[in-house]
């Protein structure tokens, strides 16, 4: 029987305690960065309006949690440094669920190769099908970003 990856023991781990305690898994992940090794869970609160806001007992609890599934099962082999908090202000925006839940709000856009002369668009999100993006920019203009452009599409962030 094949090794389950690290996301996945996360994503089922909170599909089992997420909704029954008001969270959401946004993402994780599992990276090294110098010498060391960071598990990183994202982590939305849900609330009777929808989404609130993560507070760092939130993130707290969270971690104790998971910090006790990962001893149970110990699926990861090398030392690592666990770490839980909320995706931010300036999310990425990564699933179709990304996309729906944050349709009409203002996005960043890095592209990997200019369109209409610029690498960095800014604009209100007013599409998404089959993994392509609609923007639309305040002048009105509106473009298409093709799945495979965009190096990472952020929430924005606007004062």
């Amino acid at each position: 029987m094949a090794k389950k990856k690290i996301g996945e023991y996360i994503a089922e781990w909170m599909n089992e305690f997420g909704p029954a305690n008001g969270y959401e898994l946004s993402r994780s992940e599992f990276v090294k960065e110098g010498a060391d090794w960071y598990l990183r869970v994202y982590v939305d609160k849900l609330d009777e309006n929808g989404y609130g806001v993560m507070s760092t007992d939130d993130c707290e609890l969270v971690s104790r949690w998971l910090s006790e599934k990962l001893d149970e099962a110990d699926p990861i082999a090398q030392n690592y440094y666990l770490e839980v908090s909320s995706p931010g202000m300036d999310r990425p925006l990564l699933t179709e669920k990304d996309f729906i839940r944050f349709m009409g709000e203002y996005i960043d856009v890095s592209l990997y190769k200019a369109k209409d002369g610029s690498k960095q668009l800014q604009g209100r999100l007013t599409g998404y099908d089959e993994g392509n993006v609609t923007l639309t920019a305040d002048d009105g203009r509106t473009v298409l970003i093709e799945k495979g452009e965009a190096a990472k599409i952020r929430l924005a962030v606007i004062f």
